[in-house]
């Protein structure tokens, strides 16, 4: 069982995180957003690939759910911390964050 303390603290681990506030939540973010915090502090939104999604709310259903919009059918995913454990929170976090990388730009020759 996860907590929004130890979400906060896994995603500024990840080098070069920011927090910033986003409307009603917690925007955590590198070149580009990869996951927002509820203002309540029990879920979080993460940004995943569609198929990412559909194999996280595939193993644990219980923990993760598709957003119900457009912008879940883009892969942002409602993460239910309480049931994750801090092992599959980083895992989550990890994978979100590797998309909101900046691009690198391919050197001419």
């Amino acid at each position: 069982m996860t907590t929004s303390s130890d979400f906060r603290a896994i995603a500024l681990a990840l080098d070069g995180t920011t927090e910033a506030p986003h409307f009603d939540r917690r925007a955590f973010k590198v070149a580009r957003t990869y996951a927002t915090l509820a203002a309540d502090g029990l879920t979080a939104n993460l940004k995943l690939t569609p198929d990412e999604q559909e194999f996280k709310a595939m193993l644990a259903p219980e923990a993760f759910v598709p957003i119900n919009n457009g912008w879940g059918r883009q892969g942002w995913t409602t993460a239910i911390l309480a049931k994750l454990s801090a092992e599959e929170l980083k895992a989550a976090l990890e994978m979100a964050y590797a998309h909101a990388l900046p691009k690198v730009k391919a050197k001419k020759r």
